[in-house]
């Protein structure tokens, strides 16, 4: 889609990458190497939009911060809360920092995890949505390198296509004036990022939930937040623990986007 026919209401001008990291010194160089590729694809199609890539050091005492250094497009910032969702909004507060507010409306988010890859049409996807007019996107995670039995587990519960319920910190667009509307990523260890989704829904903005954004992430299962997060979710998975927090959010339709130009 072109500048042209999202039309002033829902354009683009500026996209944010928050990505927060703990002790990712293994995983992050492909993560960023995926980001960037990101980047490159929508600098082609959409020269005109700036990107901004911010990697939050959360208490990181490994080499994280040399991998963060040795890239160019990329801003490191050191952060001590130890909780994801503080060191999601400390990046989402300093990648806006400059932004005025009269921008906040053309500026977009998109968050995702240090274990995680991105695929090249991530950005892209995100800003031709929200050029259509969603104002918050929610993506699709596939876990990687699971064993066979435990990966039919958790394609069981997880739908992969259009209007899926999941929410995914690693896999999350919003625009800067909605997210801010909404109060930000709250400051918990987990499930910060479902508080969000749910508080801007419930404002009644337009979003939208796609498998075409798809990102990998690591099935590790010794994860960064204790007793929780995704590692969290794939242990009690491989022990078939009945009731299982996936992250979704039930009973909620997308609003309906305009139909592209």
């Amino acid at each position: 889609m072109s500048g042209d026919c999202a039309g002033a209401a829902h354009a683009v001008s500026r996209v944010v990458v928050v990505v927060p990291a703990r002790d990712e010194e293994e995983l992050l160089p492909a993560c960023l190497d995926s980001v960037d590729a990101a980047r490159t694809a929508l600098g082609r199609r959409r020269p005109d939009v700036e990107v901004v890539v911010v990697v939050v050091l959360d208490r990181c005492t490994d080499g994280t911060a040399g991998v963060v250094a040795a890239r160019r497009h990329v801003r490191g910032l050191w952060s001590d809360t130890g909780v994801v969702g503080a060191a999601r909004a400390a990046g989402v507060s300093a990648a806006l920092g400059d932004v005025h507010a009269g921008s906040l409306s053309t500026t977009w988010i998109s968050c995702t995890d240090a274990d995680t890859t991105v695929p090249a049409q991530w950005l892209w996807r995100q800003v031709e949505l929200a050029e259509a007019g969603a104002d918050l996107v929610t993506g699709t995670v596939v876990p990687t390198d699971l064993p066979g039995g435990l990966f039919g587990r958790w394609r069981a519960r997880h739908v992969l296509g259009e209007g899926h319920p999941h929410v995914h910190g690693a896999n999350l667009g919003v625009r800067a004036d909605a997210y801010l509307a909404a109060g930000g990523f709250p400051p918990e260890p987990v499930h910060e990022d479902v508080l969000l989704v749910e508080a801007v829904r419930t404002a009644g903005h337009r979003w939208v939930a796609t498998d075409t954004t798809r990102v990998a992430t690591s099935s590790r299962s010794a994860g960064r937040v204790v007793g929780g997060g995704f590692s969290g979710y794939l242990r009690r998975l491989a022990a078939e623990v009945p009731a299982l927090p996936s992250g979704d959010l039930p009973g909620m339709e997308p609003a309906p986007l305009p139909e592209r130009g």
